[in-house]
């Protein structure tokens, strides 16, 4: 399965003139049945809710208020993820007229044609908060609240990620949480414009949609969606992208040693990242140990546990670069086949890592064992296996792979290679690839190899210099720790003795250069990266961080972008 959820708005879509019908409730819960999961995601307050819809129990999660609540049936727990509303505004509504009012947790709603004393009110006490309508209702929250921030608090306590979840909606305050759904459906009756932007338009309105979305989902979900929305380009081909797609089969990256085959898999994980699908490379040779927009366990001195590795996946918008490389050659099969099934039922159950990209496969996964069949999951979709060597990979592997992708001028031997040890012939190709080119074929469409043109990884060229890391930025682009009395000339010339010099100081002068906003001021301007600034900012702007807590975050922030090795001081 790939997609693992639905998420349906209710008014307009699930009921129809607030009543679901019984064979939509049947419907949701053969879903359910298939082992996916069920969210709801409205307007309402839960207690209207909980009397129009005795059904609940069968959500894994209920978004209520619009977004700003998040209650589980499961446990009756709930978690109101906004600022309640005052007494003052709340009163003034009342006062100037506004009738009918329904106050929530958070929530405030009324009905046109309010919406413009609400407004009013608004700005005569000077409040921070956001109208939303929706088919004649007029609901008022705080800023930034809305059904997109409510199913990702719901996604994040269910350990899903967006990509795998459906959506369906009908209505205005419906756009935001189905653009940030996998996939996006409008029922029959939806709003134009809601039609308009979603993927799926189906023939059946209200909960007659819903019920045909859940039969296409279970009966083929790949043909819900365009390759573009989901798959990763690896390359063109012409003035076409070429995609491999996380929910078809494996993915093969072969060819001669040096040919470029970590590098195309470089730039995977950038596309991956650009995405925002999660990865996790298994890495027996410290290969990727510096790979941008991933964290990396395990180094040449300490192995990685299978427990640290399954940790850090089960965090959502985690991407995890597993190293063995201190493990002796003879260790690192064993190492992988234990965590293997337990990254592939981590896999089954929230739809994360999206990718698994096993470097020096041969290796990892050898024609030699006999046990493959115990080790290798019933299916492996979303799997890139790179190898020099297709020839020695477990055939029970190589059953797995869809989609070829040899790079280099020697991408015909090693395409032939894998045709020999899968048992199928291989296409002839009148030209041979050049050294910057690939082949990418579909085993058993009986089609050629297609010669594409990857796109080299932007990260080849960033960091390796790290020049801002340990090198010289001179006077003018150095930091400077000067303290609140501005007593202090301590030069940090880099981000090693940056990091070095910010555990040194005393926490006045720490804390003073954290509040003036010093740190992403100088990310921005001398080291120019702008996420760096971005997230330390945030950092900045958090009152509750105590001085220890803060500099922790720095340096999480800088190390994770440039390269461990760089940053210690001791290896310089």
């Amino acid at each position: 399965m790939y997609f693992l959820a639905l998420a349906a708005d209710y008014d307009g879509t699930l009921a129809h003139d607030g009543v679901v019908a019984p064979a939509t409730v049947e419907a949701l819960r053969r879903f359910k049945a298939t082992g996916r999961r069920l969210i709801l995601v409205t307007g309402r307050e839960l207690p209207h809710l909980k009397d129009a819809f005795p059904d609940l129990d069968m959500f894994d999660r209920v978004v209520a208020e619009n977004g700003a609540l998040i209650h589980d049936p499961a446990t009756q727990k709930q978690r109101v993820i906004a600022e309640p509303p005052t007494a003052a505004f709340v009163a003034r509504l009342r006062d100037s007229g506004v009738a009918p009012l329904s106050v929530g947790r958070s929530i405030v709603a009324t009905w046109e044609p309010h919406g413009t004393t609400v407004l009013q009110v608004i700005r005569d006490l000077g409040l921070e908060l956001q109208i939303i309508f929706n088919k004649g209702a007029v609901m008022i929250l705080p800023p930034g609240v809305n059904k997109a921030t409510g199913l990702a608090a719901a996604l994040r306590e269910l350990e899903l990620s967006h990509h795998n979840v459906v959506g369906v909606g009908d209505a205005e305050n419906d756009h935001a949480f189905l653009h940030a759904c996998g996939c996006a459906a409008a029922v029959a009756n939806a709003l134009p414009m809601v039609k308009e932007s979603a993927d799926v338009k189906l023939a059946a309105d209200h909960g007659a949609g819903v019920v045909e979305l859940t039969e296409l989902i279970v009966r083929d979900e790949t043909r819900i969606l365009p390759p573009a929305r989901h798959g990763i380009p690896v390359g063109r081909d012409g003035d076409r992208n070429v995609y491999i797609e996380p929910y078809r089969g494996g993915v093969l990256v072969t060819g001669q040693s040096g040919a470029g085959k970590s590098t195309l898999a470089t730039a995977l994980t950038e596309r991956m990242a650009e995405r925002k699908f999660e990865f996790c490379v298994f890495d027996p040779e410290g290969d990727y140990d510096e790979l941008e927009d991933a964290v990396s366990i395990g180094d040449a001195d300490a192995p990685p546990t299978a427990q640290e590795a399954i940790k850090l996946l089960r965090k959502v918008g985690s991407n995890v670069v597993i190293n063995t490389q201190s493990l002796k050659v003879d260790e690192r099969p064993a190492f992988f086949a234990k965590l293997l099934p337990q990254v592939a039922a981590l896999r089954a159950a929230t739809g994360r890592p999206h990718w698994l990209l096993i470097d020096e496969a041969h290796h990892l996964l050898p024609a030699s064992r006999d046990d493959m069949t115990e080790i290798m999951p019933d299916e492996l979709p979303a799997a890139i296996l790179v190898t020099v060597h297709p020839e020695a990979v477990s055939p029970i592997a190589l059953k797995k792979v869809e989609t070829v992708i040899a790079v280099g001028e020697g991408a015909h031997e090693a395409l032939a290679a894998f045709g020999r040890s899968r048992g199928t012939s291989i296409p002839d190709l009148d030209v041979a690839p050049s050294s910057d080119e690939a082949l990418v074929w579909t085993v058993g469409s009986g089609e050629a190899p297609r010669r594409i043109k990857p796109e080299p990884p932007e990260q080849v060229h960033k960091r390796h210099v790290r020049k801002y890391a340990k090198g010289d930025l001179g006077k003018d682009l150095s930091f400077y720790f000067r303290g609140p009395d501005n007593k202090l000339n301590l030069r940090a010339q880099n981000l090693a003795l940056f990091l070095q010099m910010a555990k040194g100081v005393d926490e006045r002068t720490w804390m003073h250069h954290l509040r003036r906003g010093d740190y992403s001021a100088w990310f921005r301007s001398a080291i120019k990266d702008d996420e760096l600034a971005a997230e330390t900012a945030q950092i900045e702007s958090d009152q509750s961080l105590d001085a220890e807590e803060a500099l922790r975050r720095v340096e999480n922030a800088v190390t994770s972008r440039y390269t461990a090795p760089a940053l210690e001081h001791e290896k310089m």
